[in-house]
């Protein structure tokens, strides 16, 4: 049986798991691998590869890089050469125009990681987290014109605790993506599974992350706050102001609720004050408050809470902004 050429499209380390999966099984030929430009980053802004890239560059997989596939003239020819049966997506970055889309005899399929028409874009597992969802998941489907808009091959459901951080479940779900993709692309070539259409009327969307909504409005719910910090762990971090110096926050973070706070006076604390209770770090929320167990000080490595109250005694008292 001849193996099936495959033309893979992605960037971060969640596509490169999948993309590694797709290498070990012997039903797929990957002839090519497009993603995003290389990209400065850390703290020395050095040129660094994607993790798609490096997986590549270790196979001796050929690799395209174009700034944009609109009007790309000369990617799509480079593409229609190799003469693949199939495209695959995850987490490329950009908007695949249909020029590009029509090039393979058997479509394109994209692993998304939610419940679709849930969360189409770009945020789907932070907007998850971030909204406190009992579940959520991973849908492979196929690629039309517009975000996250095709016709669905398969989903699975993943069942949430609200303990996960964002950083963990991408991994999970990168995980769970693996075997589910290898064998929907096999189903779906045979005939064995048919597309049906996702209920537009049901969509929801999300946005890229920018790191100014990661900053703690302590009015609101301790609930609500512990969902961003998981949500924006590790990037982009969620953050507060104290004596003009950015403080960031880490997740584990517990709920104290009000009746069950040691001392009497922190009753009546206001949102956003730190004081200590049963000898741990909490911060007021506009409802109940959170315990804090791991921070940072702009300028200083993390620290855990006891060692930053020992180093800081005129934070506890103190309002956060």
């Amino acid at each position: 049986m001849n193996k099936t050429k495959i033309i893979f499209f992605g960037t971060p380390e969640f596509a490169a798991t999948c993309l590694e999966s797709l290498l070990n099984d012997s039903d797929f030929e990957i002839t090519a691998i497009v993603t995003q430009p290389d990209k400065p980053a850390g703290r020395n802004q050095e040129i660094t590869f994607s993790p798609v890239k490096q997986i590549a560059v270790e196979k001796n997989i050929q690799v395209f890089q174009p700034e944009t596939l609109k009007d790309n003239s000369e990617i799509i020819t480079q593409l229609k050469d190799l003469e693949a049966d199939l495209f695959v997506v995850v987490a490329y970055g950009s908007i695949i125009p249909q020029t590009i889309l029509d090039i393979p005899r058997s479509g394109v399929i994209n692993v998304h990681p939610s419940l679709l028409p849930k969360y189409r874009g770009a945020s789907p597992i932070q907007s998850a987290l971030l909204n406190g969802e009992k579940e959520t998941g991973i849908t492979i489907m196929l690629v039309d014109s517009k975000m996250d808009h095709g016709p669905i091959l398969v989903q699975k459901e993943i069942e949430l605790t609200g303990e996960e951080t964002n950083d963990l479940l991408h991994e999970s779900i990168a995980k769970d993506s693996t075997d589910l993709l290898n064998q929907t692309i096999k189903d779906y070539l045979s005939g064995k599974i048919k597309p049906y259409e996702q209920d537009h009327n049901q969509a929801t969307f999300c946005k890229t992350i920018n790191k100014s909504e990661a900053k703690i409005d302590w009015s609101n719910t301790a609930q609500e706050i512990k969902q961003k910090v998981y949500a924006f762990y590790p990037w982009p971090g969620t953050w507060t102001m104290w004596n003009n110096k950015r403080i960031k926050i880490f997740p584990p973070v517990e709920i104290l609720e009000k009746e069950k706070t040691a001392s009497a006076e922190a009753m009546a604390v206001k949102a956003g004050e730190a004081f200590m209770s049963d000898k741990k770090l909490v911060i007021s929320c506009g409802q109940n408050s959170l315990i804090i167990y791991k921070l940072q000080i702009e300028g200083k490595k993390e620290m855990l809470a006891e060692e930053f109250v020992r180093g800081y005694k005129n934070f506890i008292g103190s309002v956060l902004d």
